[in-house]
């Protein structure tokens, strides 16, 4: 899978929503602090389907969960909003932590696996392809968001798959040449 969205210079040129993302992760400059974790923006902003109340999404690989955990809490634990948990997410141990600033809720999602590998990231390359692909599903995918589903629910709904929207979405992928399931 070639690696793609791993820089954010492609939001400058892109919708309103877009080059204020653009703007706002530049002055809080979580990619340059984060750079060793491998920070990605992923999610509806950067495929642009995001709605009213969208988040920030960056995903990271993360080893050393105390140490990550201290220098999260060191940079945002004074911002609006400020949580930071661990947990386990679909069998990997995981830490998030949300914030927002300037305008834009964060979210931070940090894993020990490599970004390309995460979920939110395969996810993100398939939906782009099915978006470039068929671009009159771009519609009925924001409505349903809208409507309050979730984006890959609502990807499974538009496409007609059946099962774990999650699961189904990379399956797909993985038809579509996009990915590799794994």
């Amino acid at each position: 899978m070639r690696l793609i969205f791993r820089s954010i210079t492609y939001l400058k040129s892109g919708n309103e929503i877009q080059r204020r993302a653009y703007k706002i992760i530049n002055e809080l400059n979580i990619l340059n602090d984060f750079a060793k974790y491998q920070p990605t923006l992923c999610g509806t902003i950067p495929i642009s389907i995001d709605i009213k109340g969208s988040d920030l999404d960056i995903i990271m690989e993360v080893h050393d969960f105390k140490l990550f955990k201290d220098e999260v809490k060191l940079r945002y634990e004074n911002l609006d909003g400020f949580v930071l948990a661990e947990m386990t997410v679909r069998n990997v141990p995981t830490i998030i932590s949300n914030f927002r600033f300037k305008g834009f809720d964060f979210e931070i999602f940090a894993q020990p696996v490599a970004v390309e590998k995460q979920n939110a990231y395969r996810h993100m390359i398939v939906e782009q392809h099915i978006l470039m692909t068929n671009p009159h599903l771009k519609k009925d995918i924001v409505r349903l968001k809208e409507q309050g589903v979730k984006t890959e629910p609502a990807f499974a709904q538009v496409l007609g798959l059946v099962g774990d929207p999650y699961d189904e979405l990379l399956i797909h992928g993985t038809h579509l040449g996009v990915i590799k399931y794994t």
